[in-house]
Order: C-alpha cells, then structure tokens, then sequence
C-alpha cells in the first residue's frame, strides 16, 4: 500500500461523474449504471473493448477533480454518520449503551492513524472505483480494488462486509480490497440494504444480485470469471452464506438463475454465525435485543429459512448441499461479538452433509482482531496468507511473487493497537 502520483489521482467514483468526464461514450455509462440492457458478458466485454488503450486493457475514464472527490468524501462521510444515528435508535441509549459507545469512540480513536491513511486511498486512488451500480434500490452499489498491474485476468473476491445487519458498508472492506489489490486479486466489496431500509430478505436478495453483478461482468474490469471467491465477515459472513445456500437450491431445483453456484471457487467465512437459534439470546445478552434481532430477521418463523447449518438437516437440501464450492471458517478463539463455536458447529453440519469444508482457529484473537488489527499491524498476517495461498494454489507465477512480496505497511502504532484491543467494545 505504498502511495505514489499513478496511484493516487482522483478517480471518478459515481455513474453520473463518469458521464461528465466521458460523455461521449454511453456504452461505459450503461456498465456503470448496471444496465440491465447488458444481457451477457459477451456484450460487456465488447462494450468496453471498443473504447481500450493500447495495451488492449479496458479504457478507465477518470475525473481530474479534487472538489468533486471532496465532496463524494464528505457525502460518505454523511452516510457513516446516519447509519450510525439509526443503530443507536434502534438499541436504545441506555447505560450499556452509553458505556459502549464511549469504548467504540476510544477504540477508532486510536486506531486514527491507520482509518486515515485506508480513506486517503479509498478516496483518492486510481485501483479504487466506487459506487458501481448493480442493482435498482439506492444502496446497491459496490467497490472495486483493482491491482496495479493488467497482465492478463485476475482472481477475484466478491467480499460482503458485517455491521450487525445495521450499519454494514461497502468501505468497511476498504483495507481488505487495498491489500488483497497488491497481491494481484480484485476485490468487489458490496453495499446492501441495512434495517430498517430492508430486513434479511432484501440483504440476501441483494447480495445475490451484487454476485450476479460480478459473476456476468467482471470480465471487463480484468477480472476471471473462473476464479471467483466469495468472502463474508460477522453478520456478512452470515448474509453471504445464506446467498451462496438460496442459489444452490435454485440451482438444484432447475429455476432460473442468473448466475451459478459453480463459478464460485470457494467460500470463505470470517467470525461469522451460521444458525439463528443458537445466537438470538447470545446477540440479547450483548445488546443487540430480541424484539430487534426478530425484526431484522422477519421473526422467529424465517429463522430456519436463514440459518444454513440448520438447512443442512433437511434432506430435500442435501441436493443442494452436493453444488456447493469449498467452505473454509475461520474465527478468532476469543471472540465475544459471535462465539467460535457458530463455526465450529457449521463446519460439523457441512462435513455431515459431504460438503468439503475446513475450520481455521486462531487462538486469542478476538472478533476485530483478525479484520482490523492485524491488518492494520502490518507484517506477516496468518490469516490474510491463508486467503491468499488458497487464491492462488494453482498459479506458480503468482505462488513465486506472494513469497517475494513485501511486508506490508504498519499504519497504527503497536502501543496503540493494544490498547484499541482492551477497549474495544466487539
């Protein structure tokens, strides 16, 4: 994550600016606008190929505009600030919650240092293009961390980040997309609709869409429609995975489809919670209260329907079960926020049913530690070098350059990360 000049121009980051600074050329505006007039890949690619540099890669029209990018920065900004006005309004303020939010503002306090060197380059670099519309409601947009490098298709992560089912955003991702970038893999990072704006439903609904998105049109931003992963962190984790279990089981009963189970490579789950009964009271105890975990959840009666290691158990599912790609779960074992034991379970449940599926605990580390701390720590990250070997087991080349690689950049201080770990409130 080194900055340079190259990398850092300002970028358009909405349909509408890339319009002012390409207006000539509606074929990239219907990609950026996620048309659905954009029937198959086909079309995308060789809609952006007629407009290629000469190196044969496509054509990315950016906005020399330090002021717009300002003011894209301060309505992200803006948006941060009411999703979380709207998770407080609907915990409560009480005392727990007063204490804890005091804990959360100490916690990204001192981790300050790191948050905004990640937005600099959020905002302001050239791998960086936000917002990409795939989707028809307001929130469906996603992120996508290109590598510095075009030398032929990339592997790509379709990455769906947590939140409580409240306040999950596509920047959350930020760190992971920049990082995974400079190891030669695109990341697109979801938005989705939160409660109140949706309930699970719409969330897994437009996490399916945003795949589809990705799966049919990546091949146009550089990315290979072959190696598809798809990754979920905490209440993400949980989203993703009901997504990945819905298309399977369309796809096992012979509905249409837009996208297949099959062109997923691999699944990865991060401190994530696979069965709804098993948290309900866990989340209660914690604050996040059960008359609220219902509603996000549609009552008790969808619990089933969104749990997939209970879903596991029905043996009209095993059909489905049979298409499903390689599971790994990986939680810290001292994680509060969603016990280890939510992985541990989903992982007997899919082994049970013949999924191939490995579990991944790290010891002592806590429900941020392995998102955002150690990220942030730079240096050698066991997990971040799990995900990567996994992604690029099969390319030699890419094998060569990850062991000659760089470290990566310490952004917070050690003396800071610890104490960030003994005040966070996760």
């Amino acid at each position: 994550m080194q900055l340079s000049p190259e990398r850092c121009r300002p970028m358009s980051s909405t349909a509408s600016e890339m319009k002012e600074a390409c207006p000539a050329n509606s074929d990239e505006m219907e990609l950026l606008h996620g048309s659905t007039r954009l029937s198959s890949p086909e079309q995308v690619r060789r809609r952006v190929s007629g407009n290629s540099s000469a190196d044969g890669s496509p054509r990315i029209c950016r906005q020399q505009s330090f002021g717009r990018d300002i003011g894209h920065a301060a309505a992200e900004t803006y948006l941060i600030t009411r999703l979380s006005f709207n998770l407080l309004g609907y915990l409560g303020v009480g005392y727990r919650w007063i204490t804890r939010l005091l804990a959360l503002a100490c916690y990204a306090m001192l981790l300050m240092p790191g948050f905004l060197q990640v937005a600099y380059l959020y905002f302001f670099s050239s791998q960086v293009m936000r917002s990409i519309v795939y989707g028809g409601h307001p929130r469906n947009r996603l992120d996508l961390y290109i590598p510095p490098t075009n030398d032929g298709l990339k592997p790509v992560v379709v990455f769906v980040t947590g939140g409580a089912w409240i306040i999950g955003y596509k920047a959350w991702g930020s760190l992971l997309g920049l990082q995974l970038a400079e190891r030669d893999i695109i990341v697109a990072c979801l938005d989705y609709r939160n409660f109140p704006q949706g309930t699970i439903s719409d969330m897994v609904s437009d996490a399916a869409q945003g795949i589809s998105f990705v799966c049919n049109n990546i091949s146009a931003f550089g990315g290979d429609p072959n190696r598809i992963y798809l990754m979920g962190q905490s209440a993400g984790a949980h989203i993703s995975s009901c997504a990945l279990f819905e298309q399977a089981i369309k796809e096992s009963r012979g509905e249409s489809i837009s996208w297949s189970v099959s062109q997923i490579k691999a699944y990865f789950g991060l401190s994530g919670g696979y069965n709804l009964f098993n948290l309900v009271e866990h989340f209660h105890n914690r604050g996040l209260y059960r008359s609220i975990f219902l509603s996000i959840m549609e009552g008790e009666e969808s619990f089933e329907q969104f749990s997939p290691e209970v879903r596991l158990k029905d043996l009209s599912v095993r059909k489905a079960a049979a298409l499903l790609p390689y599971i790994t779960l990986f939680h810290g074992s001292a994680d509060y926020s969603i016990p280890p034991e939510a992985s541990k379970t989903f992982t007997d449940a899919l082994r049970a049913a013949e999924v191939k599926a490995e579990l991944v605990i790290y010891k002592g580390k806590t429900h941020t530690d392995l998102f955002l701390q150690d990220p942030l720590r730079g240096g050698n990250d066991e997990l971040f070098d799990h995900i990567v070997s996994m992604i690029h087991a099969d390319d030699s080349y890419a094998l060569r350059n990850d062991a000659v690689a760089p470290p990566r950049k310490r952004l917070v201080p050690e003396f800071l990360l610890k104490l960030a770990g003994k005040v966070s409130p996760f």
